[in-house]
């Protein structure tokens, strides 16, 4: 029932979020009112579209890069991790359907609230509230149709906002300039349809691009459906610029978990396997923004909210899970601009609503500890509600020529204000206490919590000739502890005093029209985790360096793309960590591999007809904290094909995993299991794009 509860109202959600935007369409641009020109035709105004970006938030010096979208449509991924995977120093890793972990120059962090230490954006506005993060955000992107994706790699805080530790990750929408229809069928079940529609309405342009998806999965009773859209409207309202952007997604999932043992990935018996039939996930999420533009002044009101149930199939007990979280924000910036200065300065402010509850409905499995300490109930419900308020200028200074001096500064308020529901304590539901010492679950009593941050940036970039440039930044960056760090508590631990997450770093790089190397250097501290007793603390550290390089060529009819990330990830403290497990200073951070790369080599046979063969490497890396257990890394060869076969009309066919590689999408360890997300074989899709006006 909770199921089709939550699945019905996701529905709702984004039928409302199609409705809204119409009604907005004829409240602001009635159709009569189209333009004539001498002709007695129509006259069709020219719109620029416009929307914040990573790149023009960071400047000359800034580590971004991005996927346009004609990369995007070539690509055409299933899965966030096939486009962004292609970038040097990023690193997604699938999960069962469309659950992923992020990593951006970084190990795949996988704690609670780790998420936190990336920033995802839509058209430059975060999609949660700074507290709110989810380790799966991007399913909750239209990331099949964006108009491009843009990465920055690096702290991004001073520039972007809290939870911008490592990086960020932006979404552009676009306003399609045709219409259009997509219909692919693949491996295992999957099916996709890909609508792309616009109407010119005098001054005002409305677009709508959205997909419907469908997949058997895999793996055993791994199937999931998932639905987005994204509506953009754009035009002039008096003398403002207005761009409204609405978006929707909806996902269905059967989970799968981890196959056990020592690489159970290469067994055919194992591979197959979903040792959680049980497992699912529902989510559904929408967002609004209306950006109004004139002059040097910016004004962007924008709201959000999502839902999400789930199992928690990897705890013993399994129990389920259902969060939410609703905020309404304001972003306004106004630009100063003068011969050698550009300036911009400007205000954020949030206010949000989410909440939290975990319920087991069965009694828990296993031995007489964990039978005693993981009861049958209620774990945790509670809410928080308040808001943030953030402070930021950006500055760009030209001198000499072809020097600039960049800098950046934010300051950032958020508060908590936490309402338990349930019993105070780690007693039963009930309020009786557990045996063996307590209950696992902690329910802390209710709190008010406050972080204030403050992050900066400076950096200088020359331009070396008209092609080339180099710049030189020093930034940092933090992330305040998200609401799940500090009221879902475990192991008799009354209050987390955590510090907000903090890093420091120095980077330099060379750019021309091929070719874009960075180097860097990080110190990450007031890490937060959960230490032997079971608490959650803020006091580890890791120091990291690297390489990254990417490389784009075309020559005749051919054209070549290289991304290779070098990169060391070491704590830099002494811990005992739950379940037996060490972290020693000098070791690597588990899941951080040293090596990874990508490569493409794309060969136009005709005019009509052309190839392509990728080969995605990702090196060895250890699969947990002590170094004890580690994946050997893999190879992993793509290619795909299309014919342009008339206007209008492309085909395209992808086979994935050339070579039925068997490898692991992810591998770690935990409760004494090497554990492995299993990667998919061989896998063949073909479709059809058909474009029209």
């Amino acid at each position: 029932m909770v199921r089709a509860i939550a699945y019905n109202a996701g529905v709702t959600a984004v039928t409302r979020i199609l409705c809204w935007q119409v009604l907005l369409c004829l409240v602001v641009s009635p159709y009569p009112a189209m333009a004539a020109d001498d002709s007695g035709g129509p006259k069709l105004e020219e719109i620029v579209v416009s929307a914040r970006t990573l790149a023009g938030s960071g400047g000359r010096t800034a580590a971004v890069a991005v996927l346009d979208e004609e990369t995007l449509t070539r690509i055409r991924p299933t899965h966030a991790a096939e486009a962004l995977s292609t970038l040097p120093g990023v690193w997604v890793t699938r999960g069962s359907g469309q659950e992923h972990l992020t990593a951006i120059r970084s190990a795949t962090l996988s704690g609670a609230g780790s998420c936190g230490s990336f920033l995802m954006l839509e058209d430059g506005i975060p999609i949660r509230p700074t507290g709110f993060c989810n380790v799966n955000n991007l399913f909750e992107l239209n990331v099949e149709q964006a108009g491009a994706l843009e990465v920055w790699r690096g702290p991004g805080s001073a520039a972007l906002g809290g939870n911008a530790l490592k990086g960020a990750i932006n979404v552009q929408s676009r306003l399609p300039e045709a219409n259009r229809v997509g219909l692919e069928r693949g491996a295992y079940g999957y099916g996709q349809v890909r609508v792309d529609a616009r109407a010119d309405l005098g001054d005002f342009a409305w677009g709508v691009t959205a997909n419907g998806t469908n997949s058997d999965g895999y793996q055993d009773q791994t199937g999931y459906e998932q639905y987005k859209l994204n509506s953009v409207l754009d035009g002039m309202v008096g003398d403002w610029h207005m761009r409204a952007t609405l978006a929707g997604t909806l996902l269905h999932q059967e989970t799968g978990g981890y196959v056990l043992g020592t690489d159970a990935y290469k067994h055919g018996s194992l591979r197959r396997a979903n040792p959680n039939p049980e497992a699912y996930r529902d989510a559904w999420s929408g967002r609004v923004a209306v950006q109004f533009d004139k002059d040097a002044w910016t004004i962007t009101p924008y709201a959000r909210r999502s839902m999400m149930t789930f199992i928690q199939h990897f705890l013993p007990g399994k129990p389920t899970e259902d969060n939410d979280q609703t905020s309404v924000g304001l972003l306004v910036t106004r630009d100063f601009r003068f011969d050698a200065l550009n300036v911009r300065t400007g205000l954020q402010g949030e206010m949000f609503s989410g909440g939290l509850k975990e319920d087991q409905s069965d009694p828990t499995i296993g031995s007489a500890f964990l039978v005693a300490t993981r009861p049958q109930g209620i774990h945790y419900d509670y809410e928080v509600d308040g808001g943030s308020l953030a402070a930021f200028y950006d500055v760009d200074w030209r001198f000499a020529e072809r020097f600039h001096l960049v800098h950046s500064a934010r300051a950032e308020w958020l508060k908590y204000d936490y309402d338990n529901l349930a019993l105070d304590g780690n007693t039963k539901e009930d309020g009786s206490p557990c045996g063996f010492g307590g209950c696992l679950y902690t329910r802390p009593a209710d709190s008010d919590d406050d972080f204030t941050n403050v992050a900066g940036r400076l950096g200088m970039g020359v331009d070396l000739n008209a092609d080339a440039r180099a710049h030189v930044t020093l930034g940092t960056g933090f992330r305040p502890p998200q609401a799940v760090e500090l009221y879902r508590l475990q192991s008799g631990q009354r209050v987390a005093d955590l510090d907000s997450e903090r890093v420091v770093s120095l980077e330099a790089g060379y750019a021309n029209r091929w070719l874009n190397v960075v180097a860097f250097a990080e110190r990450t501290r007031n890490m937060i985790l959960r230490d032997s007793s079971g608490f959650n603390v803020s006091n580890g550290r890791t120091k990291s360096h690297g390489l990254e390089l990417g490389a784009s060529h075309a020559f005749g009819d051919h054209d070549v793309d290289l991304s290779l990330t070098w990169a060391r990830h070491r704590y830099d403290f002494d811990r005992a960590l739950g379940g037996g497990e060490t972290i020693n200073k000098g070791d690597d951070v588990d899941t951080a591999p040293r090596f990874m790369g990508y490569a493409r080599w794309g060969w136009r046979l005709t005019d009509t007809l052309r190839q392509e063969f990728d080969v995605n490497w990702m090196g060895k890396y250890y699969a947990n904290a002590d170094n004890t257990s580690r994946y050997d890394g893999h190879v992993v060869v793509n290619w795909r094909g299309e014919w342009q076969a008339m206007a209008g009309l492309r085909l395209f066919v992808r086979v994935m995993n050339l070579f039925d590689e068997k490898y692991a999408d992810r591998a770690d360890f935990a409760f004494g299991n090497d554990r492995y997300f299993v990667a998919m074989p061989r896998q063949f899709y073909a479709g059809v794009d058909y474009t029209f006006q």
